[in-house]
Parts: C-alpha cells; sequence; structure tokens
C-alpha cells in the first residue's frame, strides 16, 4: 500500500496496460493518453481490433479474453500498472453466466498481483458495494443488478489484494468532450448525475500517478449542485 509521494511512479519509466481498451471507456484512456510519457500495452479480445488501438495510442496490443486466467498472466507480463475498463454490454447482462467485470476483473487482479504489478485502477459503478446510495444509483442496482455485484466481488478482491489500488465509481457515462469538472467523494458521498466518458478516462490514466487516491475508492459525477460534496484531489495526470 501506498501512503505517500516516495511511492508514486514515473510516467517516462512506466509500462501501464489498458484492459478493455477497445470499449467505450478504455478506447478515451487511449487517446487520453497517446504521445504521453507511459509506455501503453492495450488488451482486446477481438484480433481485428489490434491496428485500430494501435492508431488510438497504444504502443502494444495483446488479444486475449480476461476469462482464461493464462490470458490475464500474459496481458500483466512486465507491467507497473493496470487500469482496468472492462465492462459487461446490456445483452451480456441477460444471457451471460459469468462477467468480464467479476471474473474477468478477478483474473486480472490475481494476475497483476503474482507479477509484481504496483498499481491496479477499476473502473466500477455509482452504486456499487453496501455504502449509502443516491437514488440513482439504486436505480443502477435495479436495472443491472447482476453486473453491479459482479464489480462488488472484484472490488472487493482488489482491496484484499497486494496492489495499490483505486476504484472509480462514475454515474451515467456519456459522450462528449472533456470538461475536467469531475467532482469525486468516497464512498456514501451519495453523488449522482452524468459525467463524460472523456473524464473517466483522465481520473483512470492519472490514479496510478495520484498518491491521493492510493487505496481508495472515489464516487464520480459532473454536478454542479454537489460541489459541496466533493473531495478535493491533486490529480497528477501523465
Amino acid at each position: 500500500m501506498s501512503d505517500g509521494d516516495d511511492d508514486a511512479l514515473e510516467p517516462a519509466s512506466t509500462r501501464l496496460l489498458v484492459a478493455g481498451a477497445s470499449g467505450d471507456t478504455g478506447r478515451q484512456v487511449l487517446s487520453y493518453l497517446d504521445g504521453r510519457p507511459p509506455t501503453v500495452r492495450a488488451l482486446t479480445r477481438s484480433e481485428s481490433k489490434r491496428d485500430r488501438l494501435r492508431r488510438r495510442g497504444a504502443d502494444e496490443v495483446v488479444v486475449g479474453d480476461l476469462l482464461e486466467r493464462s490470458d490475464a498472466e500474459r496481458a500483466v507480463a512486465d507491467v507497473d500498472a493496470v487500469v482496468s475498463a472492462v465492462g459487461s454490454s446490456p445483452r451480456t447482462v441477460l444471457t451471460a453466466d459469468e462477467f468480464v467485470d467479476g471474473a474477468g476483473n478477478r483474473n486480472l487482479i490475481a494476475a497483476a498481483a503474482d507479477a509484481g504489478t504496483t498499481a491496479f485502477v477499476m473502473e466500477s459503478a455509482l452504486g456499487v458495494g453496501d455504502d449509502p446510495a443516491s437514488p440513482l444509483a439504486a436505480a443502477f442496482d435495479l436495472f443491472i443488478g447482476p453486473v453491479q455485484r459482479a464489480k462488488a466481488d472484484a472490488e472487493a478482491a482488489l482491496r484484499t489484494a497486494p496492489l495499490r489500488h483505486t476504484v472509480l465509481r462514475p454515474g451515467v457515462l456519456t459522450p462528449g468532450p472533456r470538461t475536467d469538472a469531475a467532482q469525486v467523494a468516497d464512498p456514501g458521498g451519495r453523488l449522482w448525475g452524468a459525467v463524460p466518458r472523456t473524464d473517466v478516462a483522465r481520473l483512470l490514466a492519472a490514479a496510478p500517478f495520484t498518491p491521493a487516491v492510493a487505496d481508495r475508492t472515489l464516487e464520480v459525477v459532473v454536478n454542479p449542485l454537489l460541489r459541496g460534496r466533493a473531495a478535493t484531489v491533486d490529480w497528477r495526470a501523465p
């Protein structure tokens, strides 16, 4: 675990894995990091997306399925930090027996711990876990409850792993330009509202280099009405 700047990763010497790189948020993480110091490895399940991810800014691309532990192990080999933006599609919520949000993330967490990875950042969702929730978070639980429970299992696994971790729980994810106005609060902050994926991507990319969010879980929205509930964080974006 981390408790200060002495443990901070240096972007120029960091090899960073973006899992779920071909998803909506993962693509935004790649775009944000394109041209910035970390060496970026992208993980996707689709061979056909390899070239597209390189054009987005990935220095390396690994094709694999996180539901297979051996693929997770290949993905994390020699990386210093992991950003997991994996997520299930609405169709998967209705048909899958297991979710990449849960079992896939748990495989990735275990593989990263075994590989000696330093930091792990996970995109979760508002309302995951047992903390007091806003009505919006309760709605998430109602409509995508199985995925919320899978994310909660992954969060629990991450907190017990020997990894410096950050969990971000965004509200309703929207398209659009980055605002740099995202508000974050500790669990139970009862944040509600939407947040552009571009803002979430920036925070996911910054978290491995931001000592203030080490070993923390944070709700994330953009809602000017809730400024008084927001925590102050000095994000160290690469």
